[in-house]
């Protein structure tokens, strides 16, 4: 016999991830310090912000009527995003991969962690990243994600060799000036 399906069964599926989570591509990487800052993040949600928030939607809701209480409106509104991200971030921890960069066996290629100096072969230029996972990605400290077009490029490149990178304004290459694991 088979079970019928009720209407909620079939508007969610528990296998299914959330719309905000990305679907990784094999095993996730982040460094120490990522991991670190995602397990800070998680940490102040649950301690600060979600306590506070819970304590202002109720002392907004004992004021009364709150279909027109903008203050419980907005306030639950943030809860939902509060919980949405502490699922995030709780999930995301346990699919993660701690890599120490320091401890990288062969620092003569480009692997995950590596502080990579390039110079542009047109102008000259010289630009420093550090190849991150997708969850420390910070371009104004130069850190990239290793799945950017730039960081696939680098993985597996040595010192002298010239990388050409994809970008929307056109390919450029760069050349591999230094390669080193901090």
């Amino acid at each position: 016999m088979v079970k019928p399906i009720d209407e909620e069964e079939q508007l969610t599926d528990p296998e299914e991830p959330e719309e905000d989570e990305p679907q990784p591509r094999g095993t996730l990487y982040i460094t120490r310090a990522g991991a670190d800052r995602l397990r800070a993040e998680l940490k102040h949600l649950l301690t600060v912000e979600r306590p506070k928030v819970t304590a202002e939607v109720s002392f907004a809701a004992s004021l009364g009527d709150r279909s027109e209480n903008a203050e419980y409106i907005y306030g639950k509104k943030r809860l939902r995003e509060i919980d949405r991200r502490l699922r995030f971030l709780d999930k995301r921890l346990e699919k993660l991969t701690v890599v120490e960069p320091g401890s990288q066996k062969d620092s003569s290629k480009i692997y995950f962690g590596a502080t990579v100096t390039l110079e542009n072969e047109e102008d000259g230029g010289k630009v420093t990243y550090h190849l991150v996972g997708p969850d420390e990605t910070d371009l104004k400290t130069g850190k990239i994600s290793v799945d950017s077009p730039v960081g696939r490029a680098l993985i597996g490149k040595r010192q002298g060799d010239v990388v050409t990178v994809n970008r929307p304004k056109g390919e450029v290459d760069f050349e591999v000036i230094k390669i080193k694991y901090v």
